[in-house]
């Protein structure tokens, strides 16, 4: 029997980052994990995903915890020791960019995603993900529009996520000199595509995205490497809400 997926859920920002799960554990559905990605727009480097578990007595000690992206690179460099010390249990994965090209970005982000939860060392209960619905998990879960920006675990996840990635891509930067990794973190910017065009891409370049598959078969590109077909989103169904 095909499963029957709920509405991807919106939930007011008024309503507080500890509301949703505080239900969750109130209805003996804990531990809540959420999900997050980090790096799904970016042309070059990895596609990060992280999990987190915090716990309902765990939720006082991140009273600035929020939404990755309103988060200044020092307030998230501070929270992401504290999320590593208060968190019952947390996992992040790395997906390369060949594997975001030959799978494709979405299918490697909701695969990131399963392995961000298979990894958590506390099997969650139930499971919060920002944005998609992530099939195949061996618990209930629910897709939230906006989840970093109402959950404490997708803000936590968030902040996990794109702490590491900006570590790791200012480390590229060394082992790839000339892009400027460490200043755009590997997103299009007009600095990076100037980069792109007298260099041409690097082995962390994802040849899925049209702007460096582009200079990769003009004169003197390499041509690139193979990558899944380019397919946008999956559309709303009947019942979601965006």
């Amino acid at each position: 029997m095909a499963t029957t997926w709920p509405p991807r859920t919106v939930i007011r920002k008024s309503s507080g980052l500890r509301t949703l799960e505080s239900a969750l554990y109130r209805s003996g559905l804990g531990p809540v994990a959420g999900v997050d990605e980090v790096g799904r727009g970016a042309c070059a480097g990895p596609l990060v995903v992280a999990a987190c578990v915090l716990g309902p007595s765990r939720l006082e000690s991140l009273a600035a915890l929020d939404d990755s992206k309103k988060l200044t690179e020092k307030a998230r460099e501070k929270l992401f020791p504290l999320i590593r010390r208060y968190a019952l249990a947390y996992h992040v994965v790395f997906i390369p960019s060949e594997e975001v090209d030959r799978r494709g970005v979405h299918v490697a982000n909701i695969e990131g995603m399963r392995r961000a939860v298979a990894g958590l060392p506390v099997r969650p209960g139930y499971v919060l993900s920002d944005g998609f619905r992530v099939p195949g998990l061996p618990m209930p879960s629910l897709p939230v529009v906006g989840g970093d920006a109402v959950a404490a675990c997708i803000a936590a996840a968030s902040v996990l996520a794109k702490v590491s990635r900006d570590r790791l891509m200012v480390a590229m930067d060394a082992d790839h000199p000339g892009y400027g990794f460490a200043d755009h973190k590997g997103y299009s910017t007009p600095a990076h595509s100037t980069a792109l065009t007298e260099l041409g891409p690097c082995a962390q370049h994802r040849y899925s995205f049209i702007n460096v598959r582009r200079v990769a078969s003009g004169p003197g590109g390499s041509g690139g490497r193979v990558v899944a077909e380019c397919k946008p989103d999956p559309p709303a169904e009947p019942g979601e809400y965006r």
